[in-house]
This record gives C-alpha cells, sequence and structure tokens, in this order.
C-alpha cells in the first residue's frame, strides 16, 4: 500500500422546512447510502468556492456557505484512500430540487430533502448527521475516523 495523503472534501448541511438535503452518489444502484452534498476540493480555490460550485453541480442549486459544523474522517485500510470531510450549514439562496437534474459529473443519481424522522428509513454518512442538522449547538463537531462504507 502507497502511503497518500488524506483527500479533502466539503459539504453542505442544507437545511429547509426542518429537513435536510441529502444526495445518493452511487451510479447504476452501486450503494443506497445517502450522504451531504459537496466533493472533492480542487487546488487554487477557497473551500467555499468549492463547496458552492459541488452543490451546483450536484444538485442545480445555489447556496451561501456558513459555519463550520462537523469535521469527519474515513478511510478504507485495503486502498488506504482516507478522507477529511468539512461540513458547513449552507443556506439555500435560489433554485429546487428537480429530480431531472443531471449531475456533469454523473455521480449523483438522487437528490431529496429528508426529515429527522425520514432519516431513521435510510442508510446515511456520517453518524453524526441527525445531531449536527438537527441538534447543532453552535460549536463544531468532530467525528472518529471510520471505515468507509459503501
Amino acid at each position: 500500500m502507497t502511503s497518500r495523503s488524506p483527500r479533502l472534501a466539503a459539504r453542505a448541511l442544507i437545511v429547509h422546512d426542518d429537513r435536510v438535503l441529502l444526495v445518493n452518489a452511487f451510479p447504476n444502484g452501486k450503494s443506497d447510502l445517502w450522504c451531504a452534498p459537496g466533493g472533492g476540493v480542487e487546488r487554487g480555490q477557497s473551500i467555499p468556492d468549492n463547496l458552492m460550485r459541488e452543490v451546483h453541480e450536484e444538485t442545480g442549486l445555489t447556496i451561501t456557505v456558513g459555519a463550520l459544523v462537523l469535521v469527519n474522517e474515513f478511510h478504507d485500510p485495503k486502498s488506504g484512500f482516507h478522507q477529511v470531510e468539512l461540513f458547513f450549514r449552507c443556506g439555500l439562496v435560489g433554485g429546487t430540487v428537480d429530480h431531472r437534474w443531471t449531475d456533469p459529473a454523473g455521480v449523483v443519481t438522487d437528490r431529496q430533502f429528508f426529515s429527522r424522522a425520514g432519516l431513521n428509513t435510510i442508510r446515511y454518512k456520517p453518524d453524526s448527521l441527525p445531531r449536527v442538522v438537527f441538534e447543532w449547538d453552535g460549536c463544531t463537531s468532530y467525528d472518529p475516523l471510520e471505515r468507509l462504507v459503501m
């Protein structure tokens, strides 16, 4: 296994009408796992700019980036993949969730708002998602390193 630096990613916690927007980023039904929209940070662009771009690509929505809420880490011991994700509270500025929207990268296959009760009906990551979305106390949390799941 080669030693690689962790990949940095940014994710948006977009809450509207007491529901959080999640995406399924597994083409061809590879997994039923849902996560917050966002993705890898590209060099030479700020983290908020990266996040606004990623959210627009994946959902068609325009957002503002607010407070850092959560730092989450996950890894795959077999491949050596390790990702550090920064979750930000974000505001919805424009657009609506349209299930016909096509992610130009072809990664996100579905997008949907979920209530807290609705989260009990799906698989999602990170595990602390309901707490940081629906019980946020204004402080940034840290989720310790967990194994990659699909």
